[in-house]
């Protein structure tokens, strides 16, 4: 009797700490979406050479990784000159949803309404935020951006875990959980991650960093290079709680 009583309680306290502990669930791309992403993904908007970069890239498997629908509105930060997800976000958003491609100034004005964007999207930015010693504030940015609930898709060149975390990430390299920790510092809430960008090839350990991999060949060397492939890169979805 002692021992059924006390498991009851456990089971009590255990419910109880589940009921007190909020889920933060990852959205799903609905069918509609995926079909036009596929359309658009081979549309004669976008360059051969971009197109070419999508077995490296996996547009559609990360898009799908983040919940992505094309009636969102959906605020890209800093698409770069070339604009390689722009070329198809644009467009697969262009009837239903909203997209919105800025280049993020920190100390400027608000790049969107506060509170008005479904989804945040930054790929292979944040070494770049840590490099000018705006992280903080450029995380900040788009948390401001998103409404309530709102969702934020990473991408980024992953270092070692073996390796102190440069704090200027000068190679191009970023931890996983030292990006985490950034973005929960910074009132996100940790949703999934996926190795769908992952390179096990990359060795992270180039004089040039990760710009002597494609598309860069920043050591040239093209043929070796090209073997490895781009970088390995973590995949991450936060969310903007509720509340």
């Amino acid at each position: 009797m002692m021992m059924t009583s006390l498991r009851r309680v456990a089971g009590a306290v255990a419910l109880a700490m589940t009921l007190a502990t909020p889920v933060f669930a990852a959205p799903s791309m609905d069918s509609p979406t995926e079909a036009k992403l596929k359309t658009v993904l081979s549309g004669t908007q976008r360059s051969e050479a971009n197109k070419m970069r999508d077995p490296h890239r996996h547009p559609l498997e990360t898009l799908k990784f983040f919940g992505f629908k094309q009636d969102m509105a959906v605020l890209e930060i800093n698409p770069g000159g070339a604009g390689w997800w722009k070329e198809f976000l644009q467009p697969l958003l262009a009837e239903k949803g909203k997209y919105v491609g800025a280049s993020l100034q920190v100390g400027g004005p608000a790049l969107v309404p506060p509170g008005s964007m479904d989804m945040v999207l930054t790929f292979r930015n944040l070494h770049n935020y840590l490099m000018s010693d705006n992280v903080k504030p450029a995380i900040g940015i788009m948390f401001a951006a998103l409404k309530p609930g709102g969702y934020l898709g990473i991408e980024e060149h992953r270092a070692p875990t073996t390796a102190a975390q440069d704090p200027k990430a000068m190679s191009g390299y970023v931890r996983e959980d030292y990006a985490i920790k950034l973005f929960e510092d910074a009132g996100f809430k940790f949703v999934a991650k996926s190795e769908i960008n992952a390179n096990p090839k990359d060795t992270k350990d180039y004089p040039k960093g990760v710009w002597t991999l494609p598309p860069n060949y920043a050591a040239g060397d093209k043929e070796k290079y090209a073997a490895i492939g781009e970088s390995d890169r973590f995949t991450l979805l936060f969310q903007k709680p509720e509340k």
